[in-house]
């Protein structure tokens, strides 16, 4: 894989900080460790990473506050480990804007395995815009309207009645795939596989559906009624031709 791989693996427990750096740097990444939330911010401001694993409760500032602060600024994929494994904690974390969410103890090959899917799509789509904008380039299509959002894919920005709307690259990735269906149904599955290029597992299907309610949250989009991003009951999520 191309690209940086500069990560920020951050805990307070120093077994687990060792033993995780120990093997992401064996997987040829570049590894700069924190073990509280202060540290960690330090290390974020003077390095160019292009992924952070965030343990959740440290101290100083838990892992919430820094995922917070490093969203003011970036879209950088944060995946957490924490040992808080309860189904409100995963939203908790989903919703505050992490990509995704690895309880401890954890497996550290399945954790490399999450690290390398989260990288593969940021650099893909990072800098040169993303596939979708290539094809709509190709297509001689520009800025795509539908209902009350104007996106640039070649910005990968959306805009909310000519307000600017900050989506991490998760829930881009989401909005665009929909957009560019319209009127095909996808489900939680088959969208995970779409934007993370691998087969969907129990924990992935769940923060897909977070990740949509976030979406919606961001996009005003809590009208039943008129809802851009529809239920389909029972099957999954579309948006209609119409729009």
């Amino acid at each position: 894989m191309n690209g940086n791989r500069e990560l920020l693996v951050v805990d307070d427990d120093l077994d687990i900080l060792d033993v995780t750096r120990t093997y992401l740097e064996l997987e040829g990444y570049t590894v700069h460790t924190a073990a509280d939330g202060r540290q960690a911010l330090e290390l974020w401001g003077k390095h160019k990473v292009s992924l952070v694993v965030l343990d959740i409760m440290m101290p100083e500032r838990d892992g919430l506050d820094v995922c917070r602060a490093i969203r003011e600024s970036s879209n950088v994929p944060i995946l957490f480990l924490s040992a808080k494994a309860g189904e409100a904690d995963k939203v908790i974390g989903l919703r505050t804007g992490a990509d995704d969410y690895v309880v401890k103890p954890f497996n550290l090959s399945e954790l490399s395995a999450r690290v390398e899917s989260l990288l593969r799509r940021y650099h893909l789509l990072g800098a040169a815009g993303s596939a979708w904008a290539s094809e709509a380039a190709s297509a001689g299509h520009g800025e795509l309207r539908v209902g009350r959002l104007l996106i640039d894919p070649a910005a990968r920005g959306v805009v909310l009645e000519g307000q600017e709307i900050r989506l991490t690259r998760t829930e881009y990735d989401l909005l665009l795939l929909l957009v560019k269906n319209r009127g095909q149904v996808f489900t939680p599955e088959q969208m995970y596989r779409r934007i993370r290029g691998e087969e969907a597992f129990e924990g992935g299907v769940s923060a897909i559906m977070v990740h949509i309610a976030r979406l919606r949250e961001k996009i005003g989009d809590g009208d039943r009624q008129s809802r851009l991003i529809q239920n389909v009951w029972g099957v999954g999520y579309k948006i209609e031709k119409e729009r």
